[in-house]
């Protein structure tokens, strides 16, 4: 097929290259040489510069605009993190270097703040030993799971089944599945919060655990929470937290107090690592005293001479879930921030979150209908008002018209249990002038679905491509254009 390039001018030139110092191979087979030379497209260097200029101008990024996303929000991402996680001594820091004796002191600052970094999210959780392992929260859930399962296999426990809540994360029972376990899901009650006598009758001597993010996808925080725990226990099982919201709660309390066994962190959405794109990610993975034995290889330890070293002698261990010790200029961007921050500086980004979401969720509360009208923690969830209902207007709809207005929409269609659901999260970061222009950009929605419902349904008018066919786009995906 031939390359169409759009831009390409016949002759012209950016760059004239001078004659190759490298010596050409006499060796190359016939049938590997091109029959004719590579289609390139052919620009000025101000043509590409301008170009890619261009392309860059129409990303969308939390340094150029609000991100509202609920349960996985792109939060700001300190600047000071980034420099330290590029300083030349961590980001030019080979894992393969010897820890100890001839080049150790080259890895002895690395091992530190991991071991560091270990103390200080033992302390943030009431945990008592974690894994830094793990590179992305689903990853950090799976390991988890593979604990839980380790630990039932040394107990002689032959338990099969892990209970999740009907609002759970969708990697929840993806990750209780993967390791072997059959989900089963507990409905919520009608103030959002788990069904308790629901969950009392799916306990018996075959389940294992339970998978709970507290607060819920829906913002709130269950006050049954610790008999939740205690209930579970009960049947000899082990207590999941799905840290993802962690960043509602961080500082102001500790999910180890509230029963769990288990915890994973996303790094990426509460302590400073750029979240979007695919990664980098990282989930640590956090456990009780009786669980430590059945942590990754391998751990971070310090010995008596005050070195560290990586200790592999653990026999109950579930073995490597990472290359090497996971993505280590994640963690130095988290263990920066968390130093930077403080015990009490933690507590306010817990308290600036909440009162955010509450700001919004009084605000567009007469607009759109709350999911459960009750105080929230970090986000808040809504869903359309009978009026747009009738004029046919979607949560999808409410997003593409955000685009226009300078926003990144919010997360639709999640939580499952909330129909046509949209939860806005405005984390800790933003400021007042930010959200009133959100919720103004909102109500201005509102108003549009309800008197002008055809307009909207025709948005976005502002960007390239207007409403592609999703479906068909992550069926038949096209990356070049031909």
């Amino acid at each position: 097929m031939k390359l169409i390039f759009e831009k390409s001018v016949p002759g012209r030139r950016g760059v004239l290259p001078g004659p190759s110092d490298v010596p050409a191979s006499v060796n190359i087979r016939s049938d590997l040489l091109r029959e004719q030379s590579a289609a390139l497209p052919e620009l000025s260097e101000l043509d590409v510069v301008r170009h890619f200029t261009e392309l860059s101008r129409r990303n969308f990024g939390v340094d150029t605009n609000f991100y509202p996303l609920g349960s996985c929000t792109m939060k700001y991402n300190p600047k000071v993190c980034e420099r330290i996680a590029g300083y030349p001594g961590f980001a030019h820091l080979h894992p393969l270097l010897p820890q100890l004796r001839m080049g150790g002191m080259l890895t002895q600052g690395a091992l530190a703040i991991l071991y560091e970094m270990d103390l200080l999210v033992r302390e943030i959780t009431g945990m008592a030993g974690f894994t830094m392992q793990p590179l992305a929260g689903a990853h950090g859930e799976l390991t988890g799971m593979m604990i839980m399962a380790a630990y039932h296999r040394d107990k002689g426990n032959k338990k099969s089944v892990v209970l999740a809540p009907d609002s759970a994360h969708g990697t929840n029972p993806a990750s209780a599945a993967i390791a072997g376990y059959r989900v089963v899901s507990i409905p919520s009650n009608e103030n959002g919060d788990m069904d308790i006598e629901a969950l009392q009758r799916a306990l018996n001597g075959d389940v294992a655990g339970i998978m709970l993010t507290c607060p819920s996808t829906l913002g709130l925080f269950d006050p049954h929470i610790r008999e939740i725990c205690d209930l579970v226990h009960s049947v000899d099982g082990l207590a999941y937290y799905d840290g993802a919201n962690l960043n509602a709660i961080v500082g102001k309390a500790k999910p180890g107090d509230f029963g769990f066994d288990i915890v994973h962190l996303n790094l990426h959405k509460t302590f400073a690592t750029p979240h979007g794109g695919g990664g980098p990610g990282a989930g640590p993975v956090g456990v009780k005293e009786k669980l430590l034995p059945y942590l990754p290889i391998s751990i971070v330890v310090k010995r008596n001479d005050g070195t560290y070293a990586l200790e592999y002698d653990r026999p109950k261990s579930i073995g490597y879930i990472a290359p090497f010790y996971g993505n280590f200029g994640v963690i130095v961007r988290a263990y920066a921030y968390i130093l930077m921050l403080g015990k009490e500086g933690l507590r306010h980004v817990a308290e600036i979150a909440v009162l955010n979401a509450n700001y919004i969720r009084e605000k567009l509360r007469s607009h759109y209908t709350p999911a459960v009208d009750r105080i929230c923690k970090h986000e808040c969830v809504f869903t359309m008002t009978e009026k747009m209902a009738e004029n046919g207007v979607h949560a999808l709809d409410i997003a593409k018209a955000l685009i226009d207005r300078g926003f990144h929409p919010p997360t639709v269609y999640f939580p499952i249990t909330v129909k046509e659901a949209m939860m806005i999260e405005p984390t800790e970061t933003e400021s007042k002038e930010t959200l009133d222009a959100f919720l103004d950009a909102m109500i201005e929605i509102a108003g549009q679905a309800e008197k002008e419902p055809e307009k909207l349904k025709a948005a976005p008018t502002t960007t390239p491509v207007s409403r592609p066919d999703e479906v068909a786009a992550a069926k038949n995906l096209n990356i070049a254009c031909l």
